[in-house]
């Protein structure tokens, strides 16, 4: 599939979707020195070339936030301490009126892909981002299929911001079959 940038949107934060951790594994806040673990799952997870690319990425971000980054940023880890997931309760001052949270930097390591632990993680970070935020946004891209579809179904919808966001739009819905794209086909 063609890569191209889409944004999502969720204009509230009410009854929001909750889902169980599977056995064996636990979600826990960041911590100050898990740097490296979140650039580990995010390079794993395909975002990143290298775990110092990466660690460059948190750095520029996050690095003079870390106080709040601790409130706001979620791992998932095994019961023997690996950490094996995280996203992000984030904002974004630029977007729209400011007052939107943005769920950002969810990755789960690819060895730990497709064992159900998007969706209790995405469920926690929205837990967490309604106690700062009332709607939500989020940027991915037509190539994170599974993703786009765990984002759906938590009540993101398609934000149209140019022009490419309706062919991004089609090709995500053809491939899906998703009620929430079926105006897109």
């Amino acid at each position: 599939m063609e890569y191209i940038h889409v944004k999502m949107i969720r204009n509230n934060l009410d009854n929001l979707l909750d889902y169980p951790i599977p056995d064996g594994y636990f979600i826990r806040n960041l911590k100050k020195g898990d740097e490296y673990r979140w650039a580990e799952i995010e390079t794993a997870a395909g975002e990143f070339k290298d775990i110092e690319f990466a660690l460059n990425r948190f750095e520029k971000e996050f690095g003079q936030y870390l106080d709040e980054m601790e409130k706001r940023c979620y791992f998932i880890d095994t019961d023997k301490g690996r950490s094996i997931g995280t996203a992000t309760a984030w904002y974004n001052k630029d977007f729209r009126d400011g007052k939107y949270g943005r769920l950002h930097w969810v990755g789960i390591h690819k060895d730990f892909q497709g064992k159900k632990l998007g969706k209790p993680l995405v469920s926690a970070v929205m837990k967490n981002m309604a106690q700062f935020h009332n709607k939500t946004y989020l940027t991915t891209q037509t190539i994170s299929i599974v993703a786009i579809k765990i984002y759906l179904d938590f009540g993101y919808e398609p934000l149209l911001t140019s022009n490419n966001c309706q062919r991004a739009w089609h090709l995500i819905a053809k491939e899906l079959n998703h009620a929430e794209l079926r105006k897109y086909l």
